[in-house]
């Protein structure tokens, strides 16, 4: 029964009008002995039964929720430069090679290693009394030097920041209460909105004299976990403690400011920054049997921040990419092109991993056809955004038909990757893409002490890796 229907909606694809052809290709010329083999006009039914059975495979024998309850449940969380993410790396490696890639190695890295410490909020209003609130350290703030005491000025930007008078910030805390625009329908735009109060407001607080910044946690959910993430400092002014409050206590500082504009918040944080640690990405391929010189990437990150077990950021995306090499192999395919899964170390806070990845593809002159990352969680796939000429991006959209059935065939352009983006300056590859999935609970739970493997389905989670690989399918048969 199952053949016929494989059988049947692969004939219905056939029927499909093809799509609008490539118009034109990047700079980046492929390898002299590359030649890459023309994609079809229309979805070809040999390709829709080969994608029905990476499926099967994915669905009846994936490997990637039990690695994710492995790598979540026995190392943890994975800050980078810690005892835990050096776990991590020997787990991945030693994990590719059980799974039989052709070839498995390390590149190394150095990497900064943020502790966090003890912390403490709380705020102080008329009388001396206290209000312990939910709040955590941004990653890579320094620390308080012990109990720190003063005013707070709320805003809801940086240039109300800039635009305030020195004297009206000066020796407070600056607290930033931007929300997110609960109004726009991708949770990631409302995200990209907010968080310039979260990188840059220490700096902007510093600069009128400020003693540290508060900022509301990245999130459109009311709760009382706070939201942790990277944070900047500019060496021309000083450095200040910085720290996310929950939204449910940043709501409440507000109404009480608008009682009372001169309570005090008082911030205790010990955290610190300590020497740079040696650490490494770690990669895995199969090799190309036609083009073994073309290579396309696979990857996600395998540093997670400290407050939970890093499982939607970005155990999924880690999983996942390895699965989608293990699933093209028990498929039965043997790649045309080179196949790479990379784990990424250290996105969350400098992109250390990505940037050495691409710089020795460029120093070793590789032709990279595409990249493509999963770090946006593992919940259902939609499909995957695509950064590329024109032309590539028609090329890649008229495989929608074939991903249709899994209800993943949204193929639009936007953002691909923190960790492939320097791939693009480097080597030139002709697409970057990115695993779109349904991100409407990400931001619930993205850097907070609730990213745990229990909010990790495990149909999702497979059926995002079997995307993967089909993608993968179709790039090492076809090209671009």
């Amino acid at each position: 029964m199952l053949k016929n229907i494989v059988l049947a909606a692969g004939a219905a694809l056939l029927l499909m009008a093809p799509a609008a052809q490539a118009q034109r290709s990047r700079k980046a010329s492929p390898s002299p002995k590359a030649k890459a083999s023309p994609a079809p006009a229309r979805p070809d039914l040999a390709d829709s039964v080969a994608i029905r059975r990476i499926f099967d495979e994915a669905l009846l024998r994936g490997e990637s929720y039990e690695n994710l309850r492995y790598l979540t449940g026995t190392i943890g969380a994975r800050p980078s430069g810690s005892p835990q993410a050096q776990q991590a790396v020997d787990w991945g490696k030693a994990t590719m090679e059980k799974a039989g890639f052709d070839r498995v190695y390390v590149q190394e890295v150095m990497v900064p290693h943020w502790v966090r410490g003890k912390e403490r909020g709380e705020i102080v209003g008329n009388k001396g009394k206290e209000v312990k609130v939910a709040m955590c350290a941004l990653g890579g703030s320094v620390g308080t030097g012990g109990k720190l005491k003063a005013g707070v000025v709320e805003v809801r930007s940086l240039d109300e920041v800039k635009n305030l008078p020195v004297e009206a910030v000066k020796g407070k805390f600056v607290f930033y209460n931007r929300p997110f625009n609960d109004a726009l329908i991708e949770p990631g735009a409302a995200y990209g909105g907010a968080v310039d109060q979260r990188a840059f407001g220490a700096i902007e607080a510093a600069k009128r004299g400020a003693v540290g910044a508060l900022v509301r946690s990245m999130t459109s959910a009311h709760d009382d976990f706070p939201h942790t993430g990277a944070m900047r400092y500019d060496e021309a002014v000083p450095k200040l403690p910085a720290a996310a409050l929950s939204t449910l206590a940043a709501d409440q500082l507000s109404q009480l400011l608008k009682a009372n504009p001169d309570l005090q918040f008082e911030l205790e944080l010990e955290c610190a920054t300590l020497p740079e640690e040696k650490s490494y990405n770690v990669v895995g391929e199969i090799k190309g049997s036609k083009f073994p010189n073309e290579i396309i990437t696979v990857g996600g990150h395998l540093d997670s921040w400290d407050l939970a077990q890093g499982a939607h950021d970005d155990g999924t995306g880690c999983v996942q990419s390895m699965e989608a090499l293990r699933l093209l192999r028990a498929a039965g395919f043997k790649p045309e092109r080179t196949i790479r899964a990379v784990l990424f170390m250290n996105e969350e806070n400098g992109t250390r991993g990505g940037t050495e990845y691409a710089r020795l593809a460029q120093q070793n002159k590789e032709t990279h056809l595409a990249a493509i990352e999963s770090d946006g969680g593992g919940f259902t796939p939609r499909g995957f955004t695509i950064e590329a000429e024109p032309g590539a991006v028609a090329a890649l959209t008229r495989w929608a038909p074939l991903f249709r059935p899994y209800h993943a065939a949204d193929l639009l352009p936007g953002h691909s990757g923190t960790d492939i983006e320097p791939l693009q300056a480097a080597v030139h590859p002709k697409a970057l893409i990115g695993y779109k999935c349904d991100s409407q609970r990400y931001f619930d739970i993205h850097h907070t002490a609730a990213d745990t493997f229990d909010k990790v389905n495990r149909r999702e989670l497979e059926l995002g890796g079997a995307s993967m690989a089909a993608l993968l399918y179709l790039l090492s048969k076809y090209g671009l």
